[in-house]
């Protein structure tokens, strides 16, 4: 559907305005004087009537939208808006694109439609959430040549689209991961260090190779002494539990909680599936909501994601008990279990504790919680009023109840990562490759 509005700028406003204080004028003057009024009524009119018609004609102009097949949540894409103009002279445009609640408002563009060549205006897209986003419309305005009419027509769009997790994010984060010496060399020594209990490869007897190492019967067989060597041992098994209740709606950072914590849960899953790993993933609130069972291959991670994009947003309060209760039940073999949650203070987070200290018994546990920017900024502020003090007081009152509950986890043998969403990625990685060297799981 296709609406034109014409109206008035604020040149073409203020001419008519003007017209206003000329019959006090005349009243006050000379009463004969309303003529030279009527008259300049009729030339403020016939300039807007004339500005009208020897404006663009938006209605000609040819519109194509270019969308993206999918977006990906916090990440940015870009559309384009094709325009064609079929007329003898170039249009200075301004657009306006109206999108849904859950994509970034596109701030107003300005361009040049040229003569007979098709232009393209970039459109910058970058959705909070995921789930279905829309581009509803697109304005287009244009002034008369004297700039005293405003000229808009809309065109209404309706184009939908499917946002799903930052998988490229996840790729530029690996690789980048694996560009770094030194990360990739923590990779190495996991794999060929030695000090494992899977057995790798012979390796003929040196000065200094524990002598318990020696394999007799290829040594006998090669006529030579031959020593096992050993790696970390592979096909263990990571289990990525991300809570999507109602704490994890909140947004930080720009995106929700629980978009962060799918973030670093499939980057820590592209990790542990490289070095030859099993990865799983589960959500939950106030029950086990998705669960995919621990894979491996190559079609692993986009089992994964899809999994992940799958997880829905909830306004339920998080049951730790029925959920956990069903992880165990499912979960049979020893894992690493990393459990993605927050808490708001040490009551709330009483059931939390509970159940991850029972299911720390048969699995290795890492609690993840991601630190909150703007309680850290309210608590070291330095207070230069009474609000100011009050909000500075409570938040540090918070930062110690959570404190607390981890120093508690710990003491109950859970490993624990409290960061901002942007550290979580990289130390949940480096605690992964940690427990790997050590075989704790």
């Amino acid at each position: 559907m296709k609406n034109r509005t014409v109206s008035p700028t604020h040149l073409g406003a203020l001419a008519f305005l003007a017209g206003i204080a000329l019959p006090v004028l005349a009243a006050a003057v000379d009463p004969g004087l309303w003529v030279y009024w009527l008259a300049f009524l009729f030339l403020a009119a016939l300039l807007l009537g004339a500005d009208t018609i020897l404006g663009p004609r938006l209605d000609r102009l040819g519109i194509r939208l270019e969308l993206p097949r999918q977006l990906h949540v916090g990440s940015r894409s870009d559309a384009g808006l094709l325009l064609v103009n079929p007329g003898r002279r170039s249009i200075s445009l301004r657009l306006k694109v109206d999108v849904s609640a859950d994509l970034e408002e596109i701030p107003e563009l300005r361009t040049a439609a040229a003569s007979a060549i098709e232009t393209r205006v970039g459109l910058p897209l970058r959705p909070r959430r995921r789930g279905t986003v829309a581009v509803e419309g697109v304005w287009l305005e244009a002034r008369g040549p004297m700039g005293l009419m405003r000229i808009q027509r809309r065109l209404t769009v309706e184009k939908s689209l499917f946002v799903s997790p930052d998988l490229p994010g996840v790729s530029r984060d690996v690789i980048r991961f694996f560009s770094s010496r030194s990360l990739q060399h923590g990779v190495r020594v996991e794999r060929h260090r030695g000090d494992g209990t899977e057995f790798d490869h012979l390796r003929e007897y040196m000065p200094g190779f524990d002598i318990r190492t020696v394999d007799w019967k290829s040594s006998a067989r090669h006529a030579k002494m031959l020593c096992r060597q050993y790696r970390a041992e592979r096909n263990r098994q990571v289990l990525l539990a991300i809570d999507s209740g109602r704490l994890m709606m909140e947004p930080m950072a720009g995106l929700p909680r629980l978009d962060h914590a799918i973030h670093a849960a499939l980057n820590l899953a592209f990790i542990s599936l490289h070095v030859g790993d099993w990865a799983g993933l589960l959500s939950f609130d106030d029950r086990l909501r998705r669960f995919c069972a621990p894979v491996k291959g190559p079609g692993a991670i986009g089992i994964l994601s899809e999994t992940a994009s799958q997880i829905e947003y909830s306004t339920r309060e998080t049951n730790f008990t029925l959920s956990l209760t069903e992880l165990s039940q499912r979960q049979i073999r020893r894992a690493m279990v990393v459990v993605m949650t927050d808490f708001v203070d040490s009551i709330t987070a009483e059931l939390m504790v509970e159940n991850l200290t029972r299911i720390s018994r048969r699995n290795l546990v890492l609690f993840v919680a991601m630190q909150d920017p703007m309680l850290l900024d309210e608590a070291n502020h330095r207070p230069t009023d009474l609000l100011r003090m009050h909000r500075g007081v409570v938040a540090h009152r918070l930062l110690q109840d959570r404190e607390a509950v981890l120093r508690r986890l710990r003491r109950c043998g859970i490993h624990c990562i409290n960061a901002l969403p942007g550290e979580i990625t990289p130390r949940l990685i480096d605690r992964y490759l940690e427990f790997k060297r050590k075989e704790a799981f």
